[in-house]
């Protein structure tokens, strides 16, 4: 039974968002034997973005990677997985990710508000993938995950000169006492 590969939970190998020159917004890469330095990254983002930024397919072969993409507006989403990886799974990946921005973004996917946001689409991206594992697949459930942990955060609304403000308050009561 040679030519059959070992079955891993370990599909994703990257996830990347470009804007629409092919720059860097946001990249994860799971698998450290694939690129071994952010020039290799850059590189093969570039090369990627210059495969697909016109083509109108959803899935392409590069560099020993299958990659799913899906743009909107100024945004290319990148989803990738080893050369034998299911497409399918890969594609449900994209979905929810493109699909919980969407709704974290209330709809409005462009550069501006993902960078905007980028917190928060980062616990997105942490949410659906973990080291190359797949988590999630539902938008709903990323959304509301990623929505109650802001809720938690201690900063929430504020701006850092009003954390600083508040730092400094809480600093001088405690010398005072």
């Amino acid at each position: 039974m040679t030519g059959l590969l070992n079955p891993t939970l370990y599909m994703i190998k990257g996830i990347a968002i470009l804007d629409n020159d092919g720059n860097r917004i946001f990249a994860k890469y799971y698998d450290p034997t694939i690129f071994t330095s952010v020039k290799e990254e850059k590189k093969f983002e570039k090369n990627l973005f210059q495969k697909t930024h016109r083509a109108n397919a959803e899935v392409i072969m590069l560099d020993r990677l299958t990659c799913v993409y899906r743009s909107n507006v100024d945004l290319f989403f990148y989803v990738m997985g080893a050369s034998e990886e299911n497409e399918l799974i890969l594609v449900s990946v994209l979905s929810c990710l493109y699909d919980a921005v969407s709704a974290i973004l209330r709809k409005n996917v462009e550069k501006r508000m993902l960078l905007d946001n980028l917190d928060i689409i980062m616990l997105a991206i942490d949410e659906i993938c973990a080291g190359g594992i797949p988590l999630e697949t539902d938008p709903q459930v990323v959304s509301q995950r990623v929505a109650l942990r802001m809720e938690e955060s201690p900063f929430n609304d504020q701006t850092v000169t009003q954390v600083l403000q508040s730092a400094r308050e809480q600093l001088k009561w405690s010398l005072l006492k």
